[in-house]
């Protein structure tokens, strides 16, 4: 017979039930040990854990009185606003995510040549080991993108004849070849998955040493390798808002934690990609898309008392996946605005009108009026609630075509550079481990020989 190794057994099911019974922590006890429940006050505040120069979030100011109260959200890559880098390449009519590689990794914007070189750098590093994607990822076809790219990651540290050394040139060395192979695994491994997994036909597409990291992840994911103009800087511009996002975030923690360890580049990041696949992470934007998906089918979309019925429903959990939440609505840190969700807004208008579809984009903007107030009136909330990146994002990547599956990988495709800098950051500056304190709530017990249990 055949064994299954998937199955939970009748004996795993009564052990399960076992270790639930033994389980005596209660949700009171953290407020009464003052235990910051997942790095957080009681007022939602992020515990300050660390320093760092890679990136700032600005989601509170003062006012005359000297109160906190919530401004509009700021976003800084090494100091300087997001809105106005975005704005420097979007008037140049050129890409900006290179741009933004070099600045989070050197912390300072390049001059021409310095772009140049750099980008040249990358499109060296733009290639796989010999054999790499016969024995790595059609040898060994996954379902899951997420879990594809962190095996691959790891998989390559047995190609590297210095996996483990972290001396900053060689960590450097390191990162700007993941940031370049990135896109590569990330595609193969759908085209995979798509080919054995789907019954579709297969096609492995080399990079273009001339494309940026946008054109090229378009030129190997589609079948006949073309796209628009448009396309390709807009989904350069969701790399460069997703490239980083104040070291807080599960993720960049999770690289500094680990980093702190002594431990090679490759497991450092796998580490953090197991974190962003964490659907309370990484996989927001797919549970946007679907969500609208199911209220399409469901309303007229033209009709807004009917739309405003549906997300009454959706948080009286009657609708959708009966989680109670509009997906893509509120932030940890933000609340009267995610300064990336603007940018990206006017990015979905622009594509929406290329593509023929204002009427979704309508239907989406017509969600982000409504939804705020509403949340508003059925919870008690400490702060705002606002579109955050993942509400346009979802919405973008769907009208580029991008599969479903890709969703959370090119964010991980953006979010290495912002891994990689905090990396090279914790080495510089740390020396220590991150070990943070528990408390035992548990008394003690008295050891029972065998015979007497």
């Amino acid at each position: 017979m055949k064994k299954t190794y998937s199955a939970v057994t009748p004996y795993i099911e009564k052990m399960a039930e076992l270790s639930n019974s033994n389980n005596n922590i209660k949700p009171e006890m953290y407020g009464k040990h003052m235990v910051n429940r997942g790095l957080r006050d009681l007022n939602g505040n992020g515990v300050v854990t660390g320093l760092t120069e890679v990136s700032t979030i600005t989601a509170k100011t003062k006012n005359e009185l000297g109160e906190t109260i919530p401004c509009d959200g700021v976003l800084s890559y090494r100091g300087i606003n997001v809105r106005d880098l975005v704005n420097g390449f979007r008037t140049d009519d050129r890409f900006g995510f290179e741009e933004t590689v070099y600045l989070l990794l050197f912390s300072k914007l390049p001059n021409a040549e310095e772009l140049e070189e750099f980008s040249k750098e990358l499109s060296n590093y733009r290639s796989l080991p010999k054999s790499f994607v016969r024995d790595m990822i059609l040898k060994a076809p996954g379902k899951d993108m997420m879990n594809i790219l962190s095996r691959c990651v790891l998989a390559l540290y047995a190609y590297d004849d210095n996996p483990d050394d972290i001396s900053i040139p060689n960590v450097l060395r390191q990162s700007m070849q993941m940031i370049a192979m990135f896109p590569l695994l990330a595609v193969y491994g759908y085209q995979s998955y798509r080919h054995y997994h789907r019954g579709k036909s297969l096609h492995i597409r080399l990079p273009k040493p001339q494309y940026s990291t946008a054109e090229n992840l378009l030129h190997i994911l589609r079948k006949d390798g073309t796209f628009t103009p448009l396309e390709a800087k807009i989904l350069d511009l969701a790399l460069v808002l997703h490239a980083e996002h104040g070291g807080g975030n599960n993720s960049t923690f999770t690289t500094h934690v680990v980093t702190s360890s002594g431990t090679d580049t490759y497991s450092a990041i796998a580490a953090a990609l197991g974190s962003l696949k964490g659907p309370r992470h990484g996989g927001a934007n797919i549970k946007v898309v679907k969500m609208f998906d199911d209220m399409r089918k469901q309303v007229n979309i033209k009709n807004e008392d009917e739309i405003k019925d549906y997300l009454k429903r959706l948080l009286d959990k009657q609708a959708f996946d009966n989680a109670g939440l509009i997906y893509g609505m509120g932030h940890a840190v933000y609340s009267l605005s995610d300064p990336r969700a603007d940018i990206l807004k006017q990015c979905a208008k622009e594509l929406s009108i290329a593509k023929g579809k204002q009427d979704v984009y309508a239907l989406y903007e017509t969600v982000a009026r409504l939804a705020p107030e509403m949340i508003a009136e059925k919870r008690k909330m400490y702060k705002g609630v606002s579109p955050n990146v993942d509400f346009y994002s979802g919405l973008i990547y769907k009208m580029l075509g991008l599969p479903d599956e890709l969703y959370t990988p090119i964010f991980a495709v953006a979010r290495v550079a912002g891994w990689c800098a905090h990396r090279i950051e914790e080495i510089q500056n740390a020396g220590k481990i991150i070990r943070p304190a528990y408390i035992s709530v548990k008394d003690s017990v008295e050891y029972n020989p065998i015979n007497e249990r």
